[in-house]
């Protein structure tokens, strides 16, 4: 949780043209297609030296490295494009602590690659809880019966969650 006083220390800056465009390219190379719309400016809300937060006209996402980008769970109409997974009621209180997710607690399975962004949802409500980075394809963790399918990168709650709260767009 971002307290008022870390908040202050936060470097905000916009990012050149450049750095724009080299953030589009990445972008659609790893998100789905028409998922992405056009961006001329972002601000960023530097995190630490990797960490930060892009926030444009019509994007909210989360740089954690220079290669991984991964939409804010804010963006519902940018995320209804990723595959997902939904997850039983009991799996929802850790997931949304930051527990990456096992097989047991999948209950509905979408199509996904190895190492491909795929969202959690609960299997009641169908309310977006986390983005994930899948360990597995779809095909092999369907056959698991117990093991980590998603490394959850960004959950309900979490220092991005909290940070964007704070910051007006």
């Amino acid at each position: 949780m971002i307290d008022k006083q870390e908040q202050q220390y936060l470097k905000v800056h916009s990012l050149s043209k450049r750095e724009i465009q080299d953030i589009k390219n990445h972008i659609n190379k790893t998100w789905p297609a028409n998922s992405f719309t056009e961006v001329k400016n972002l601000q960023a809300y530097v995190i630490d030296s990797n960490k930060r937060l892009l926030v444009g006209n019509k994007i909210i996402a989360i740089q954690l490295a220079s290669d991984l980008i991964i939409p804010h769970l804010v963006q519902h109409e940018i995320l209804d494009y990723f595959a997902s997974v939904e997850v039983d009621m009991n799996a929802v209180k850790f997931v949304c602590n930051g527990a990456n997710i096992m097989r047991p607690g999948i209950t509905n399975f979408a199509t996904f690659k190895e190492s491909q962004i795929v969202l959690v949802k609960d299997q009641t409500h169908k309310k977006e809880l986390a983005v994930c980075i899948s360990l597995v394809n779809d095909e092999n963790a369907r056959k698991m019966e117990k093991g980590v399918i998603l490394n959850n990168v960004h959950h309900i709650g979490d220092i991005y969650w909290e940070m964007k709260k704070s910051i007006r767009t």
